[in-house]
């Protein structure tokens, strides 16, 4: 398999990304650990109020909800992975005096039970009492402790999951298959994935007796048989059980693992196709085979099965090495993660907003003509994509670089460096992007001198691609530079090394393999960025548009109809306000239009109403459709 370069092997420096990680750290840092801990301080009896205090934690991590507690993991594994990546020890120190206070509990427990739910709870699923999710929150738990302890060297939550997977082991055992497997029709999160991961480092037989108790036969056997089990059903259910599928292949070796994820994968992305997002689901279920017009909605794209499916794409990656995968990835980092999380406003010299300039998470993505966006609170609503936002930002390398012995895959064009070991030699990648401003000019209080450059004149107008330099170091090793050539592409790509033009051989969707002993060499990969039209599968004439991987949204309040050649995407747009000081902008108006409308990336839109999906006429005359 390829393996993803570490997090502490990985320099991020794209701005954007810089800016929504440490946007995530603050909101990780601020949080208090008294609020974070307090539904596990209530359970074990070391913490009681009489009144709801100020500042306590409320909607889905409130004393009153079902579903309490299942925040604090998530938490754990932001802040474990962050560390990891930046070696900030404020975030670890914090994180394990959580850890120790976890400890405290489970001992006021018992000694095994260590979560902000009661026991019970786990038995009322299988007296068949309703109850949210319960199995749900405790992997939340179990997964920020084992994250704490791969990511953080933090002994002590280890020790807390072997002593609470005691507990599991007895009360699983005290049912037959049949009984179980119904147990596992009430949502289970990723109860296997954090076996398998106990089992990997433990390697302990009572752990992968857990293991093969949380096998979601009436899931994956109907995958494995071809079956749709997926139109219509929950997403988020299911997709945490199939990273769970995953895991046990990378552990455990089994092949039926990865037939299961492959099979999930035809049956989710494949067979179903997905909206311009990337995203598949309305309201949190499956939409049906390539019917998504019906489904366009104020619920479309859960921001948690975004995150959780970009893990299963990266997955794939990493076991067969196909770039659609990481196509993909891109598209919903893009259209899910950014455009669903930290969004900051630019309101300066004057200009003002009836709205907040940011917004934290918006739970769903709508699609529907005249949508906007809701945005949680920090501290009212706890929503589960609430944690999937912190984990989503904890780092943002993942997807950039993968190695395989002496192959290297470049996946992800963003500022950043890497540092790898090829055959037992260093070697870095710096990526740089050439923004072709041809100025320093970054805003009205810019100061020092103007150098006068000559891609000010060569670039006159926004010139529509991204040019990355590569530049590779190293001591004359030989080994194979894998680009990827996104899908989005439609136009010739143009490849140099050290100034030299170099034959792209690879097509859009493909990689292209530079092999070559490399020394201090420069590597300059030009990607043509266009606009694209992307119709709906099961209605043509309704189509969204795409500038490179970036989803456009046009701002306005209702559906509007669209008079052009759908064949010519590019007739629809022209752009709109394309730079502003040393910086192209990839916004656009419509033009040729009864009325006219902005668009911008889906990304960028914050507050106002927006709509992605047109309906598209040929054409207009005399105001009578033609």
């Amino acid at each position: 398999m390829l393996k993803a370069v570490n997090l502490n092997a990985v320099r991020l420096l794209d701005e954007e990304l810089l800016r929504r990680r440490n946007t995530n750290y603050r909101y990780l840092m601020n949080l208090d650990n008294h609020n974070l801990l307090m539904n596990f301080l209530l359970e074990s009896g070391l913490y009681s109020l009489d009144r709801t205090p100020e500042g306590v934690h409320d909607g889905w991590e409130s004393p009153y909800c079902q579903l309490r507690g299942h925040f604090l993991g998530h938490w754990l594994s932001a802040a474990a992975q962050h560390y990891a990546a930046t070696g900030d020890q404020m975030i670890k120190s914090k994180a394990d005096a959580i850890i120790d206070t976890l400890e405290r509990c489970q001992v006021e427990n018992g000694g095994e039970w260590v979560g902000p739910i009661p026991e019970k709870y786990l038995y009322w699923i299988a007296r068949g009492k309703s109850v949210w999710a319960p199995q749900y929150t405790m992997h939340k738990v179990i997964m920020g402790l084992l994250d704490m302890y791969e990511y953080a060297g933090n002994e002590l939550a280890l020790e807390i999951v072997k002593k609470l997977a005691n507990w599991y082991l007895r009360w699983v055992r005290q049912y037959d298959r049949e009984a179980f497997d119904n147990i596992l029709d009430v949502e289970t999160g990723g109860m296997l994935e954090v076996w398998v991961q106990l089992y990997s480092f433990t390697k302990d037989p009572e752990h992968l007796e857990l293991i093969n108790a949380y096998y979601r036969g009436r899931l994956f056997d109907g995958l494995l048989a071809g079956r749709d089990v997926l139109t219509n059903m929950h997403a988020n259910t299911t997709i945490p059980e199939i990273m769970g599928a995953a895991r046990a292949y990378e552990v455990l070796g089994d092949e039926k693992w990865l037939r299961i994820v492959k099979a999930y994968w035809k049956s989710a992305v494949t067979d179903r196709g997905s909206y311009v997002t990337g995203g598949q689901t309305c309201g949190e279920i499956w939409t049906p085979f390539h019917q998504q017009s019906a489904r366009l909605g104020d619920k479309n794209q859960e921001h948690c099965t975004v995150y959780n499916m970009m893990r299963v794409a990266d997955f794939l990656f990493r076991v067969t090495g196909e770039p659609e995968y990481m196509d993909y990835y891109e598209l919903n980092l893009y259209n899910g993660i950014m455009a669903q999380a930290y969004w900051k406003g630019n309101f300066t010299h004057g200009q003002t907003t009836p709205y907040p300039e940011t917004g934290l998470l918006t739970y769903f993505l709508p699609l529907r003509a005249g949508a906007r966006k809701g945005w949680a609170s920090q501290t009212n609503d706890f929503f589960c994509c609430h944690g999937t936002l912190v984990q989503a930002n904890a780092h943002l390398t993942n997807g950039l670089y993968y190695q395989k012995d002496s192959d290297v895959y470049l996946c992800q064009y963003f500022n950043s460096d890497a540092a790898l070991t090829i055959d037992g030699k260093a070697v870095s990648l710096r990526q740089r992007i050439d923004t072709l401003v041809g100025s320093n000019h970054t805003s009205s209080w810019s100061s020092g001198s103007q150098k006068i450059m000559e891609k000010a004149a060569i670039y006159k107008s926004r010139p529509n691609v991204i040019c990355d330099n590569i530049l590779v170091d190293a001591e004359e090793q030989e080994f194979t530079l894998y680009l990827r050539i996104p899908a989005w592409v439609k136009e010739e790509v143009r490849v140099e090394i050290n100034g030299e033009a170099v034959a792209c051989t690879a097509k859009a969707g493909e990689f292209l393999a530079l092999k070559r002993v490399w020394k201090s060499d420069v590597v300059t990969i030009t990607l043509p960025i266009s606009i694209q039209a992307v119709p709906l599968a099961d209605d043509p004439d309704m189509i969204a548009f795409r500038y490179g991987p970036m989803a456009l949204a046009g701002l306005c309040d209702a559906e509007r109809t669209l008079y052009g050649d759908k064949e010519h995407p590019e007739s629809f747009l022209t752009a709109d306000n394309e730079r502003e000081w040393a910086s192209w902008k990839p916004t656009f108006r419509v033009k040729g239009q009864p009325v006219g409308m902005r668009v911008i990336p889906l990304k960028d839109v914050g507050y106002d109403p927006y709509t992605v999906y047109f309906p598209v006429k040929k054409s207009m005359r005399f105001g009578v459709e033609e």
